[in-house]
């Protein structure tokens, strides 16, 4: 009888023989040769289940998805073993999340009474809720909080704002109603740079009435929304040369979805003021969705993965403006500044 060649010959031959350490042996080395080997992967998962070591068979099924996940092409003779693999995943994950809820539950610790964060870590490790971090698309600055909202009441200029909510709004109507309609499509096109892979380019879907643009005070808007201006002087907006403060009144229609997208800083936060919100309308950061109440402030981290929708029949608008972080301080506001500023210069004759 010839010996088998290859570690899958081996392998089968062990199994025929119900030689689990040489099965094992077999499928090791072929697995510490070729750590992508996902036929390997898959057979050593499928042993772990026949001697009952689910934990083990979880890991190796992890390996072989991710692995396939990553892979150019999968050979269709996989297939039925990476839905196996799927299927087996998930069954053993509902498991642990049960289990895990009975102990604790048993312990007397419990998600609904449990403090925000030790029940967020625990929707987490249940697998209930993934892990969003900041990803600016721009930069980063390290060491800030991972936070998706920030609550009005950390802000004391918070209430002047607020109070001031009628105002601002007068001023949006007598905008919308002038003769010179000054809402535009927010996505736009470069005529230097490539197009935005966006659906929104070039709609009016999502529009702007931008009030500082590039840290200038939008043509004319000084004479159209003075008291608007006027309130947003109490906010702690970045100056910086020919990028801020920016601030615009932000316009969805009915049926318009903001796809899920980071911002390109994370030493900002993004403040929503809610002027007009028709039923339907709301916005998620991170794990957390919230709805706009009008005239109560949504400061939020857009370096955090965020969508926002309008599944109303009325438009929803908002005073949308930045401010810096309330965790940064005020020699390294100078020294971003500086950065930022330096960055835009880059290419310049």
């Amino acid at each position: 009888m010839t010996a088998p060649t290859t570690w899958l010959d081996q392998a089968r031959d062990a199994h025929r023989r119900g030689d689990i350490v040489a099965e094992t042996t077999a499928l090791d080395g072929a697995i510490r040769a070729d750590r992508s080997n996902i036929a390997a992967l898959l057979a050593m998962a499928e042993l772990k289940r026949r001697i009952m070591d689910d934990r083990a068979a979880g890991s190796f099924y992890r390996l072989a998805l991710a692995t396939a996940a990553q892979a150019r092409s999968v050979h269709a003779a996989l297939h039925p073993g990476l839905q196996r693999a799927e299927a087996f995943v998930a069954a053993t994950e509902r498991a642990f999340a049960d289990h895990l809820l009975a102990q604790l539950g048993a312990a007397g610790i419990d998600r609904g009474t449990a403090p925000p964060r030790v029940a967020q870590a625990l929707r987490m490790l249940a697998g209930e809720q993934a892990l969003y971090l900041q990803q600016p698309g721009m930069f980063y600055f390290p060491g800030l909080a991972q936070r998706p909202f920030f609550d009005r009441s950390e802000f004391e200029w918070a209430p002047v704002l607020e109070a001031a909510t009628d105002t601002i709004r007068n001023e949006l109507l007598a905008l919308i109603e002038g003769a010179a309609d000054r809402f535009a499509p927010y996505v736009t096109a470069s005529a230097d740079r490539p197009p935005p892979n966006n659906p929104l380019l070039d709609k009016p879907d999502w529009g702007a009435a931008w009030l500082w643009k590039d840290g200038a005070v939008a043509d004319g808007m000084d004479r159209l929304c003075p008291a608007t201006l006027a309130a947003l002087e109490l906010t702690p907006q970045p100056v910086i040369p020919n990028r801020a403060p920016i601030a615009f009144f932000s316009r969805l229609m009915p049926g318009t979805h903001i796809q899920p997208h980071h911002g390109l800083l994370n030493t900002r936060l993004i403040c929503h003021l809610p002027l007009i919100i028709p039923t339907g309308c709301g916005l998620r950061v991170g794990a957390e969705m919230r709805e706009w109440r009008e005239g109560e402030l949504l400061i939020f981290d857009d370096s955090i993965e965020h969508e926002a929708w309008n599944r109303g029949t009325d438009d929803r608008t908002i005073l949308l403006f930045e401010i810096w972080r309330p965790d940064i301080d005020t020699d390294e506001r100078e020294q971003l500044t500086r950065i930022f500023a330096a960055i835009d210069t880059y290419g310049e004759q």
